[in-house]
């Protein structure tokens, strides 16, 4: 852990297994993730891209960004804009064979983001192998499970897939700027609002409990609706993605577990906004959505975004 307050945690020469936890939970907290090793990237979307292997820099954005940097120049050899979907895994080489061809050119438009710098450049610098591998770790192993993240969106369609050969570092910040900070303020604030005004989740709701234990974690707040009905919410002081959505229907599955099976469970997260992907699943899954900013004042307040979960 580094001693700085802004620092979640940082990983020196971590496994592959450690690095990719480290990821998930920088994703599902909304926190800027870094990671340093030897990795290939394929680009698929207007064009198709494909870097050899090299030493790269590779950063997450909580705006769904992501951007791959080499140890030369100030422009990423490839990027996603915001708004795109970050997914951190683990996976062998026959897991990925197929999903982009090496023999695709580098090519694209870099100012419409996700395609591989023009001429191939990174690509001649790529064959460095990565070195400081985990001593258990051996990345030409057949079959060995390595490090992979995910960038993807749906308007237009892209994907960026950046497969790791070795991690020489993975670090996950809680990032904000004084503009931010006064705008968005913290999760506590957020909590402080619902319980101050209820009314704000919806009219008649009523919290009886905060951290509420559960087999799948605390929930934020827990409450019953004007009908008497269980009210799971959960809080996000920035703008969500699909972990958000899975987290909270964790929290409605393991409750409905625990009580009486005639119990109806409602489940509503709390955000200042969600992207559409996170909003479709809400749908789905019965879930619903409340647009809230933690502070008064900044835009949000009130149930015009909630999704009907009903």
């Amino acid at each position: 852990m580094s001693d700085e307050a802004t620092a979640m945690e940082t990983l020196t020469r971590p496994s592959h297994a450690a690095a990719r936890d480290l990821l998930v939970r920088a994703i599902e907290e909304g926190a800027v993730a870094t990671v340093v090793g030897s990795c290939t990237v394929d680009y698929e979307g207007r064009a198709a891209s494909t870097l050899g292997s090299g030493e790269r820099h590779l950063m997450l954005k909580p705006d769904g960004s992501a951007l791959v940097h080499t140890d030369e120049g100030q422009q990423p050899v490839n990027w996603q804009p915001p708004d795109c979907e970050h997914e951190a895994r683990l996976s062998t080489d026959e897991d990925d064979v197929g999903e982009v061809s090496e023999d695709d050119e580098v090519g694209g438009d870099a100012e419409e983001g996700g395609d591989a710098e023009e001429d191939g450049d990174a690509e001649e610098d790529g064959d460095a192998e990565g070195s400081g591998d985990d001593e258990n770790e051996n990345p030409d192993s057949s079959g060995q499970e390595r490090l992979v993240v995910e960038s993807r969106r749906e308007t237009p369609d892209e994907h960026l897939v950046v497969r790791f050969e070795s991690v020489l570092h993975v670090g996950a910040f809680d990032l904000t700027d004084e503009r931010d900070l006064s705008l968005a303020g913290t999760e506590e604030d957020l909590r402080e609002r619902v319980l101050a005004d209820p009314d704000l989740v919806e009219d008649g709701f009523s919290p009886l409990a905060t951290e509420r234990s559960t087999p799948a974690g605390a929930v934020d707040v827990y409450g019953e609706d004007r009908d008497g009905r269980a009210v799971v919410v959960e809080l996000k002081r920035r703008r969500v993605g699909p972990d958000a959505v899975g987290q909270l229907g964790r929290y409605v599955d393991a409750l409905e577990r625990d009580m009486h099976a005639e119990t109806e469970i409602r489940g509503i997260l709390v955000a200042p906004s969600v992207t559409d992907r996170a909003r479709r699943l809400l749908a789905e899954r019965g879930l619903e959505f409340v647009a809230l900013e933690p502070t008064a004042g900044t835009g949000g307040g009130g149930s015009d975004g909630a999704v009907d979960g009903e």
